[in-house]
């Protein structure tokens, strides 16, 4: 996998740019040396020359020329014994021959006048400007780099506190006194975390207010009712009460997961208490009449208990509300699935997770609160159509 982050991008081009002037470097050496090997080679066969034309004349060698030149003789028997060999076995030993021995620059002259063996002592100058000249640029580079490096150290910073925010935590920082674009993008972001902070912080101040406020009539409305002598209504009254008051507590618990400020408190428990526990809080007279539990093969679950049995308790009212004989199915075989007999959805399952779906009942929150709980559990809901019937799995 190809890595394209800016940081990767920036060191790819670092990298090149440091390559690229190495072997500049390199062929400004060569070619430095080339123009030397040039120079020894025109200024060898110079000296061939006046030596042969000299040696006509005076019927000598012109060793001051040589000194000259920088240009010795050797005399040394066994070093001239080594180089006559060297040429010998190179097959170069001839009338002109010139080569490299022992990192020497070695001439032969062996004419039909004399014999010479001479060291060109003319090298490339050692290269100390062009080091001087590379090492500054390469300095220049690596700080280049570092200082590139250095301003987008903030972006490493930002991302951090972007995945804190995204886990549900507001209470971040991101102001920046810089004056660049990652700066700007960072003040830009904490002036949204903020606006949206309020935002949430106005609107849980809101519902609860809502909810402490109709807390209020429920309570009086429960007193009332238990003065009523009618035994029926007000057991009919008590349970409306019952009821209003938990969709209350509902409504809580639907804000806090909303708002990612819910401790969830996982315990392992058998599926079927979960549906029991379902099953109670959708308080429904004789529950027997709308709902069948098959039971094939009980497991068990580390879930949280409240919200677990808010998941199953929707799934379960859906089911009832939607189903054409009022009638559903709970099937508990190592997993949960809930079928009635009804019309198939209209639109893909994705579609009705959305807050406030279009629906002909309710609000549309149903299957929105049972995805939001799901996703906290790290589950997930299928969805089948199959003979006539809707068929919801938890897995």
């Amino acid at each position: 996998m190809i890595t394209t982050s800016i940081r990767s991008k920036i060191q790819f081009v670092f990298a090149i740019t440091i390559i690229l002037l190495g072997l500049l470097f390199v062929l400004s050496i060569k070619y430095d040396h080339s123009k030397v090997e040039d120079r020894n080679i025109a200024q060898e066969h110079a000296i061939t020359h006046y030596l042969y034309n000299y040696y006509l004349k005076y019927k000598k060698i012109d060793k001051a020329y040589l000194e000259a030149q920088n240009v010795s003789i050797i005399t040394d028997k066994w070093r001239v014994v080594q180089i006559e060999s060297y040429f010998k076995e190179k097959g170069k030993y001839k009338r002109y021959a010139v080569d490299t021995v022992h990192f020497k620059r070695i001439i032969i002259i062996n004419n039909d006048r004399f014999k010479l063996i001479l060291e060109n002592k003319n090298k490339a100058p050692f290269p100390i400007k062009q080091i001087i000249i590379f090492t500054t640029i390469f300095f220049l580079i690596i700080g280049l780099y570092l200082w590139i490096m250095r301003s987008l150290a903030p972006i490493s910073i930002l991302k951090n506190q972007i995945k804190t925010f995204s886990k549900g935590n507001l209470n971040i920082n991101c102001k920046s006194d810089k004056k660049d674009e990652i700066a700007e993008v960072a003040n830009e972001f904490d002036n949204a975390v903020s606006t949206i902070r309020d935002l949430i912080q106005s609107r849980q101040l809101f519902l609860r207010a809502i909810m402490h406020e109709l807390k209020t009539p429920i309570g009086k409305g429960r007193l009332v009712s238990e003065m009523l002598k009618d035994e029926k209504a007000k057991k009919r009254l008590h349970s409306i009460f019952e009821r209003l008051n938990l969709l209350i507590d509902e409504f809580a618990k639907i804000e806090k997961i909303t708002s990612k400020n819910f401790d969830l408190k996982p315990k392992p428990y058998k599926m079927s208490d979960l549906v029991e526990g379902s099953i109670d809080i959708l308080m429904i007279e004789n529950p027997k009449k709308f709902i069948t539990t098959n039971i094939i093969n009980d497991y068990i679950i580390e879930v949280d208990f409240e919200l677990f049995t808010l998941v199953i308790k929707n799934l379960l009212d859906n089911g009832i509300k939607y189903s054409k004989n009022h009638h559903i199915e709970i099937i508990i075989n190592q997993k949960l699935k809930i079928k009635n007999i009804g019309r198939e959805l209209n639109e893909p399952l994705e579609n009705y997770f959305k807050p406030f779906h279009t629906s002909k009942q309710g609000l549309g929150l149903g299957l929105y609160i049972v995805k939001s709980i799901l996703d906290i559990h790290k589950m997930g809901l299928k969805y089948e159509y199959n003979s006539g019937c809707n068929i919801f799995e938890i897995s």
